[in-house]
């Protein structure tokens, strides 16, 4: 996992900044290095459109000083700049609030052994490839009969390399570790005999260029989704079954994730603050969060703040286990942390998932929707209409109508609401889990919602 002649250098520089930090007057501090590289390609209507190559290597720094903490942040690697940055630092802190629940880590919970992830495969950043790749996904979806015009097909690699280090009240850890990333993506538009126009897209993204999809299935699945959504029309209004497609499934979990974060649960602005322990799910649900998959994602072998990391089940068998915590929303809420610290050069550590996922139920997508008379099958959301504080839930959408357990056409224009209290407890999950997001989720089928449309 580590990347040894840059986990060196970086750690060095790191080491150098802590050292001036605590010489300036901290009783700790910890630092974050990230250096990103990315290429990026987009070929549209038979032509190379875009080349982008982005390089950058960001540091943060923050300082801790009694119940006052401080954060800043620099591009410059000069040594010589890292005293006046240091002093910066301790000048802020100075004037800070207090806050009760900063600091480091127990140092008792430090990772002592980084698992390898498989996270970087090296990748080439070549152009020409790119540029290919892009032009193969377009090629391939303006080659399904419907597509009339392309917004093109992009693709793009890029490597990000974290080193962290933590000095001072008897602490000290250090850990660095790379990951590449591959995607590619399509976007097409259709229209039907009156002009009406749909645009839908496909995409695919890994760790590894190996495990990513053929550009030519990619935009061949880009075109399939547009063409299949033409002659959308609106439809009434009403109590039904709503389906989630897992292009947009996994949102529901990401608003669960949301709603246990442990920053919202101290403030005591999620509607699931009392729920602890308790039935919020229908039996058999699992929703996991696991930082160590294989390639995944969002995996990492250590947070933001040096703590070993596990896989959790925020719910087993429909009840709540955990919230997602980092070393400050525990100890606001008298817990430990769960090692969900994510951490930028811009602030400090804040608690948030790794790979979360709602495992797979037992029937198949077929069965899900088998007995439904009427229902809507969603496969875009639209707006951010979710009180947390309630749970109150409103997403214009569109999708395809469901009649005797078929899907029948294509709808847009419409609206689904309901709390997520409710539809938590009346989640019924496909067997068609995969992993293509950094949140993840089967086919979820959710009774009783509300619909609004023409």
């Amino acid at each position: 996992m580590p990347d040894t002649a840059a986990s060196s250098t970086h750690l060095t520089l790191l080491d150098d900044l802590l050292k001036r930090a605590l010489a300036h007057g901290a009783d700790a501090a910890d630092a974050v290095m990230i250096r990103s590289d990315s290429v990026g390609a987009s070929w549209r209507m038979g032509k190379a459109e875009d080349l982008e190559r982005s390089e950058s290597t960001d540091v943060g720094l923050r300082v801790i000083r009694g119940k006052k903490q401080a954060v800043v942040a620099t591009t410059d690697l000069n040594p010589a700049g890292f005293d006046e940055l240091a002093e910066r630092a301790i000048a802020m802190a100075k004037v800070s609030p207090d806050d009760d629940y900063c600091g480091l880590a127990d140092p008792a919970l430090y990772a002592t052994d980084l698992q390898d992830l498989d996270l970087d495969d090296h990748p080439d950043q070549g152009a020409e490839r790119l540029i290919a790749r892009a032009r193969e996904a377009e090629e391939a979806a303006l080659a399904v009969k419907g597509v009339k015009q392309s917004e093109g097909g992009s693709a793009s690699v890029g490597r990000t390399t974290m080193a962290l280090a933590i000095r001072g009240e008897g602490a000290r850890f250090e850990a660095s570790y790379s990951a590449s990333s591959h995607s590619v993506s399509c976007s097409v538009i259709a229209e039907d005999g009156n002009g009406a126009m749909e645009r839908d897209y496909d995409f695919s993204s890994a760790r590894h260029f190996e495990d990513l999809d053929s550009p030519a299935d990619v935009g061949r699945r880009a075109a399939e989704n547009t063409v299949r959504r033409v002659g959308a029309r609106k439809m009434g209004s009403g109590k039904m079954p709503i389906v989630y497609d897992p292009r947009v499934s996994g949102g529901l979990v990401g608003h669960l994730s949301q709603a246990v974060n442990g920053a919202s649960v101290a403030r005591g602005t999620s509607f699931l603050k009392e729920k602890m322990g308790q039935k919020i799910f229908a039996d058999g649900i699992r929703i996991v969060d696991d930082p160590l998959r294989q390639r995944g994602l969002r995996s990492r072998a250590v947070d933001g703040e040096g703590v070993a990391v596990r896989r959790l089940n925020l719910i087993d068998d429909g009840v709540l286990q955990s919230w997602i915590l980092d070393t400050s929303t525990a100890r606001q809420l008298g817990l430990e942390t769960t090692g969900h610290a994510g951490r930028g050069t811009g602030g400090p550590p804040s608690p948030g998932p790794t790979n979360l996922y709602m495992e797979a139920g037992r029937l198949s997508v077929d069965d899900l929707i088998a007995d439904i008379q009427e229902g809507f099958y969603v496969v875009e959301l639209i707006g951010m209409g979710v009180n947390y504080v309630t749970g109150d839930y409103s997403r214009g959408a569109a999708g395809f109508w469901i009649e005797n357990g078929r899907i029948a056409h294509p709808v847009s224009e419409m609206t689904v609401a309901g709390n997520l209290k409710d539809m938590f407890r009346q989640i019924t999950p496909a067997s068609d889990l995969t992993f293509r997001y950094g949140v993840n989720a089967p086919t979820l089928r959710i009774d009783g919602m509300t619909v609004a449309g023409a």
